[in-house]
């Protein structure tokens, strides 16, 4: 797999659960840069250049020494004898193999070796190990970039959703033409206040590739007035016009085209959800390391994927229902209010809840497609599974990470947002083996129930709800959201 792309995304987790960020460079054959054999620098296998096309590999750390910039991005430059990484954000540049940076600065490098299994005549890649850890698993390889599906086509026949568009309706350009923001902060704002969709995916991968490259003039999150998030993100007219208010009323989804719908609308939520936690609470935990920006801004784009990838495929499958035109619910965004102030609550219940019971349901909904013979939902379904194993892992390392920080043990203290923040018992069949490598063992979630507490009906989560609806205005002209976009400069 290591063929498909030049970059990859590695995370390490210890026995002691500490986590480790890198970044795999797998570089072109052509180099002419000799190999180092040192003790203290890069080694490379003696067999190396027989593992062509594998190319020299590299690892280092995934974030920049200097402010912790992510290194996904970093420009390779090739010099007489050393190759190097050059920071996005302020041009640092790091030796792939020893770390050195001009400036003084060193970044972590492991060794990296390709050797022959003898058994098989696989070829296998073996990096070195932190120091300060034991027992180091691999608990997630992922290429830094992947594509996104085309757009769907718009609906040419009748009854669909496009009719609902006036002919005059204003089209919203990516980077709004006034008031453009310039922090992450300020782009997680617009974005949660984007009630297109499309518009939504397309102006997160825009925010994206800015922090990734250092176009934004900070993250923003420890600016004096930050911007505020909404309470709930608006939706289309059409789309809560499709908005049923118990999920149960949504029957049995067992028609393909019916579950990618229901699939792609928990996705765009995922979405807001992703950018709601760092502007939600960034501002209000300044500690919090770039890391977790670059987390759950990758977490971000990874949800806009799923949601390009699942609407494409169902205009592909079913063109006569397009998405928007199917029920949906809004029960995931209840969640979000009822953690709304707290961010350790909110890791527990969307991540380590929410989104590790996704890692026990969607082997069921693979193979259901599998036995359909629909290879090509098959492949979008992988895909996400895959990454959603990866969220979950985020969720855990910074909860584990917050609960370090403040003292806590970290599964009593799930057990205890769980039992304050969820009503009712977490129903199994799990799925071990994945919750595992996302770091959850089964002291987080086996026997764990939330209390009855009555939540739906509670006063707060009813006056929040109330962001949902929309303003009607003159006939012939588009609703407007009431929840308005609130950023400014600074």
């Amino acid at each position: 797999n290591l063929l498909t792309h030049s970059r990859f995304l590695l995370t390490l987790r210890s026995s002691e659960g500490k986590y480790h960020s890198l970044i795999l460079f797998r570089l072109s054959t052509g180099s002419t840069v000799e190999p180092v054999t040192t003790s203290d620098q890069y080694v490379e296998s003696p067999d190396i250049g027989k593992s062509a096309p594998y190319g020299q590999l590299y690892v280092m750390e995934s974030t920049c020494p200097h402010l912790g910039a992510d290194l996904s991005h970093a420009e390779i430059e090739e010099c007489e004898t050393s190759v190097v990484a050059v920071c996005p954000w302020h041009r640092y540049d790091f030796d792939l193999r020893t770390g050195k940076s001009e400036t003084g600065l060193t970044a972590c490098t492991y060794a990296v070796e390709i050797r022959t299994d003898p058994t098989d005549g696989v070829d296998v890649v073996w990096m070195e190990t932190p120091e300060e850890g034991s027992n180091w698993r691999l608990v997630q390889l992922q290429p830094v970039s992947e594509a996104f599906a085309d757009p769907p086509p718009l609906p040419a026949s009748t009854g669909t959703m496009s009719e609902s568009v006036p002919d005059h309706a204003v089209v919203e350009e990516i980077v709004p033409t006034s008031n453009a923001p310039t922090t992450l902060m300020q782009w997680a704002v617009l974005i949660l206040n984007t009630a297109d969709p499309t518009l939504k995916v397309q102006r997160t991968k825009h925010a994206v590739d800015l922090l990734r490259n250092g176009k934004l003039a900070s993250i923003g999150h420890r600016a004096s007035n930050p911007p505020r998030p909404p309470d709930t993100p608006p939706r289309e007219e059409n789309y809560l016009r499709n908005t049923v208010s118990d999920p149960r009323k949504l029957g049995k989804r067992k028609k393909a085209a019916v579950m990618l719908h229901a699939l792609a609308n928990i996705e765009q939520w995922a979405i807001d959800l992703a950018w709601d936690i760092m502007a939600r609470f960034g501002p209000s935990n300044p500690d919090l390391p770039p890391a977790f920006f670059s987390d759950f801004a990758k977490m971000a784009l990874d949800e806009s994927k799923h949601f390009s990838l699942l609407t494409s495929r169902l205009a592909t499958m079913s063109p006569s229902t397009p998405y928007g035109t199917l029920p949906v619910h809004a029960s995931l965004w209840d969640s979000a209010l009822i953690t709304s102030n707290s961010l350790r609550a909110r890791l527990a219940i969307i991540h380590l809840v929410h989104e590790a019971r996704g890692l026990d349901v969607n082997p069921g909904t693979i193979e259901r497609f599998r036995r359909s013979g629909d290879k090509d939902s098959l492949a979008v379904l992988e895909v996400i599974h895959a990454d959603e194993v990866t969220h979950v892992t985020s969720g855990h390392r910074w909860f584990t990470w917050m609960c370090e920080r403040d003292g806590l043990d970290p599964v009593s203290t799930f057990r205890d947002e769980v039992r304050k923040g969820w009503r009712g018992e977490i129903k199994g069949p799990f799925n071990d083996d994945d919750r595992a490598r996302a770091g959850m063992t089964k002291d987080f979630y086996e026997d764990l129930r939330g209390d009855d507490i009555g939540w739906r009906k509670d006063a707060d989560l009813e006056k929040a709800l109330e962001n949902l609806k929309v303003v009607d205005q003159e006939p012939g002209h588009p609703a407007a959201a009431t929840v308005k976009v609130e950023y400014d400069r600074g």
